[in-house]
């Protein structure tokens, strides 16, 4: 993997799930993937949570404002119950969502975070995971929701839970590996 080309967006708003945040962060550092933390609040300052208790305050690089998408090879998006559902409806996040989706960029998302897949209107005949409460959600807009800890269905990663964070992880670096830093899209065998 090249270290200069491929970039990766992990985007919040607050109140997200501390390890979803954490354990991919560390993967990417370690495989030497440059990312930024980008919030989609109104400040910069973040609270992670540890399931329903606060966890460590972090700090984001760029609000979403600030950046554009078309800046990263990869959308990451940790869950978390409260941080999902305030991203749902920030516009910015579904149009990133958009726009990753339309350019074959990967977006990987975990716990709750397929709440903003289904809010940017691209789950439709779409194969999915999530957190098992969403079930119903992603399949009333159209997707397939199944209970694996990961599924990879073309530029969509999802994953269930904390639990499921070595194979999220693993999933996006293979993901990003087998991409292709100019076009910024999956290389196809």
């Amino acid at each position: 993997m090249e270290r200069t080309t491929m970039r990766v967006a992990l985007l919040v708003y607050d109140l997200f799930e501390q390890a979803e945040f954490e354990g991919p962060l560390a993967a990417f550092h370690k495989a030497g993937v440059p990312t930024r933390v980008i919030s989609a609040g109104r400040h910069k300052k973040l609270q992670a949570m540890q399931h329903n208790h606060l966890g460590d305050t972090f700090q984001a690089d760029d609000r979403i404002d600030t950046v554009r998408p078309n800046d990263f090879n990869a959308l990451v998006l940790p869950g978390g119950v409260l941080n999902a559902d305030q991203l749902r409806m920030v516009e910015a996040a579904r149009s990133w969502v958009n726009e990753f989706v339309d350019n074959g960029r990967l977006i990987a998302a975990i716990c709750h975070a397929p709440w903003l897949l289904v809010s940017a209107d691209v789950v439709e005949e779409r194969r999915l995971t999530s957190y098992f409460t969403l079930q119903d959600d992603i399949r009333n807009a159209g997707g397939e929701w199944v209970d694996r800890p990961v599924v990879v269905d073309d530029n969509l990663i999802t994953s269930r839970t904390p639990g499921d964070l070595p194979k999220f992880n693993k999933a996006i670096l293979s993901w990003l590996k087998d991409s292709d830093p100019v076009t910024r899209t999956r290389l196809v065998p």
